[in-house]
C-alpha cells in the first residue's frame, strides 16, 4: 500500500537529477558553477536562500520540538529566526552585492573576506575555508541523518542504506550543475515544503476536530503554551526556564548574518535593485512555514499524544508519523509521497548548497589560492567536484548513528557559523575602521567558542547553559573592534573601496 508513496519519492529525486543533468551543459566557468554568473532573478534568489536555510530542521525538528514540549522552545527560535531573516534582508543583501563586485569580484564569502581587507598571504581566506569545511561537513550530516530517518520512518528500510542513496543523488546533481541547478531545485524544494507544510496542518487539524480541540488539548498540558515555561513529557509537568532559553532561542536570529549558503545568494541576485523584492518575497515564505512547522507539532501532539516510538528523539518524526497516518487509499497516499518528498527538499536545498560551498572553498581558496595559483577553468572545476564527493562521504560517516538529532546537528553549526563569520560580515559591511588582525581575531574567537563552549563552560549550568552562538557572536565582535582599534589604520585602498561600494548602497 506504501508503494504510491515510493513512487511519488523516487520522481521527485529523479526531477532534480535531471535538472543537475540540464545545467552542467551551461556551466562552464567556476563563476557559473559557484555563483550562476550573478544572474538569480528575484524569486529564485528569494527561494533558494530561504529553501537552503531552513533544511530538514523545520520539517522535523522544529515540529518535534513543539510536539514534545509547547510554544516556548520552538516558538522563540522561530521568531528569532523570523527576525534575523528580515534584519539580513534589509541591511545586509544590497551592501553585500555591491560589496563583492566592487572587492574584486569576490565570487565566494572566504574571497570576499580576503579582498575587503587586502589579505595578500590568505590567511583570512584559509581560515574561512577549513570553518567552512568543518561546519558544512556538520551541517550536510544531519540532512543525510534526515533522509535516512525518512525513509526508516515509511518504509522500514535500513537507516543507513536509504541515507547512502540519498546523498548520492544529492551529490549527483550537485556536482553535475553546480549553483545554477542548486538554486533552481531550490525554487521547486522551497514552493514543496511549503505545499506539504500546509496541507499537512490543514489535514491534521480537521482529523483533530478543529482548532479549537487543539487548543484545548495543549492547554490541558502543563505548560505547553506557556511563553516562560516548557512542558517536559516525561514528567508530564512545567519546568520554569527563565530567561536564559528564551534568549537562547532568539539567539538564532543571529546566526543569519554568517551563513555561507545565504550570504552567497545575495552575492549573486542578477540586480541590487531586486533584493526589495526578494525580501518580500522571502519573508512571507518564513513567515508562513516557520508558524506552520510550529502548529504542526501542537496539531500532532493533540492527535496523537503519548505514541512510543515518538518518544526522544522520535518526536522529530512527528510530520512523517501524521502524513502516513492522515492520507489513506491510492490517490491520498501518493499525495502522501509529494508530501513526504518536502523532507526531501529542505534536505536536497540545504545539502547542495553546502556541499557547493564547501567544494569552492577547497577549489578557490585552498587549492588554487594556497597551493597552485594558476590553474585551468577545467582543473578547478574538477577539484570542486572531486571535494564535493570527498565531503559528502565523511557526512555519511558522522550520520551512520540512526540516533543523531537533527535538531543537535544544525544547532552546533549553525553557531559556528554564526560565530565565526556574522559579526566580521557586519563590520566588513559597516565598520571602515576594521582591518585584517581584528578580522582575524575576530574570525578565529568566534568560532572557537561556538565550537568549544557546548563541552566546556556549558557544563557549569546557570547562565552557562545560554545557546553557544551569543557569546561567539560578542566576543567575536569585541576582538573585531578591540583589534581593530589597538593596531594599524585600513590602507587608503581599503578606505576607498569602502566608500564606493557604500555610495553603490545609498
Amino acid at each position: 500500500m506504501k508503494l504510491p508513496i515510493l513512487i511519488a519519492m523516487v520522481l521527485y529525486m529523479a526531477i532534480v537529477v535531471w535538472i543537475g543533468a540540464f545545467y552542467s551543459r551551461k556551466t562552464k566557468t567556476s563563476e557559473d558553477y559557484f555563483l550562476g554568473g550573478r544572474g538569480l532573478g528575484p524569486w529564485v534568489t528569494a527561494m533558494s536562500a530561504e529553501a537552503s536555510d531552513m533544511s530538514s530542521w523545520l520539517l522535523m525538528g522544529l515540529p518535534g520540538l513543539a510536539y514534545a514540549t509547547g510554544f516556548s522552545q520552538a516558538g522563540w527560535t522561530a521568531i528569532g529566526l523570523i527576525l534575523g531573516t528580515y534584519l539580513n534582508w534589509k541591511i545586509v543583501a544590497k551592501r553585500l552585492r555591491h560589496y563583492t563586485e566592487v572587492a574584486d569580484n569576490a565570487i565566494t564569502v572566504p574571497d570576499f573576506f580576503s579582498n575587503r581587507f587586502k589579505d595578500d598571504k590568505k590567511i583570512l581566506s584559509s581560515i574561512s575555508a577549513i570553518m567552512i569545511l568543518i561546519f558544512f561537513t556538520v551541517y550536510t550530516a544531519s540532512g543525510f541523518a534526515a533522509c535516512g530517518t525518512l525513509f526508516n520512518s515509511v518504509f522500514g528500510l535500513n537507516y543507513q542504506k536509504s541515507m547512502i542513496v540519498c546523498a548520492i543523488v544529492i551529490v549527483l546533481y550537485t556536482s553535475m550543475g553546480g549553483f545554477l541547478a542548486a538554486s533552481t531545485t531550490d525554487l521547486i524544494q522551497g514552493l514543496l515544503m511549503s505545499f506539504a507544510i500546509v496541507i499537512v496542518l490543514i489535514v491534521g487539524i480537521v482529523n483533530a476536530g478543529g482548532v479549537a480541540n487543539v487548543v484545548a488539548h495543549g492547554q490541558a498540558l502543563d505548560g505547553f503554551f506557556d511563553i516562560m515555561k516548557y512542558h517536559d513529557p516525561a514528567t508530564g509537568n512545567a519546568v520554569s526556564q527563565g530567561s536564559i532559553p528564551i534568549l537562547s532561542g532568539l539567539a538564532w536570529g543571529l546566526g543569519y548574518f554568517g551563513m555561507p549558503h545565504i550570504l552567497v545568494r545575495f552575492m549573486a541576485i542578477r540586480d541590487p535593485q531586486e533584493v526589495k523584492k526578494s525580501r518580500n518575497i522571502a519573508m512571507i515564505w518564513v513567515l508562513i512555514s516557520l508558524s506552520v512547522a510550529v502548529c504542526i507539532g501542537f496539531t500532532g501532539a493533540a492527535l496523537y499524544p503519548n505514541v512510543a516510538e515518538l518518544a526522544g528523539n522520535g518526536n522529530q518524526r512527528i510530520f512523517i508519523y501524521m502524513t502516513t497516518h492522515l492520507f489513506k487509499g491510492l490517490l491520498p497516499l501518493f499525495m502522501a509521497g509529494i508530501i513526504l518528498s518536502g523532507i526531501l527538499a529542505a534536505t536536497m536545498s540545504t545539502s547542495d548548497s553546502q556541499l557547493l560551498i564547501a567544494s569552492s572553498c577547497v577549489s578557490k581558496n585552498l587549492f588554487q589560492g594556497l597551493f597552485k595559483k594558476e590553474m585551468s577553468e577545467e582543473k578547478v572545476l574538477l577539484i570542486s567536484r572531486i571535494t564535493t564527493i570527498v565531503i559528502a562521504l565523511i557526512g555519511i560517516f558522522i550520520a551512520m548513528d540512526e540516533n543523531s538529532s537533527v535538531f543537535g546537528l544544525v544547532e552546533n553549526a549553525w553557531a559556528g557559523f554564526g560565530g565565526a563569520f556574522g559579526p566580521l560580515t557586519l563590520f566588513a559591511l559597516f565598520w571602515k575602521r576594521t582591518n585584517l588582525k581584528g578580522a582575524i581575531a575576530g574570525m578565529l574567537s568566534g568560532g572557537i567558542i561556538a565550537l568549544v563552549w557546548p563541552f566546556t563552560l556549558a557544563k557549569l549550568g546557570g547562565i552557562f547553559e545560554i545557546y553557544c552562538l551569543l557569546p561567539a557572536f560578542i566576543v567575536s565582535s569585541i576582538l573585531i573592534i578591540v583589534v581593530s582599534l589597538c593596531t594599524e589604520e585600513p590602507s587608503e585602498v581599503m578606505a576607498e573601496e569602502f566608500e564606493r561600494a557604500k555610495s553603490l548602497n545609498d
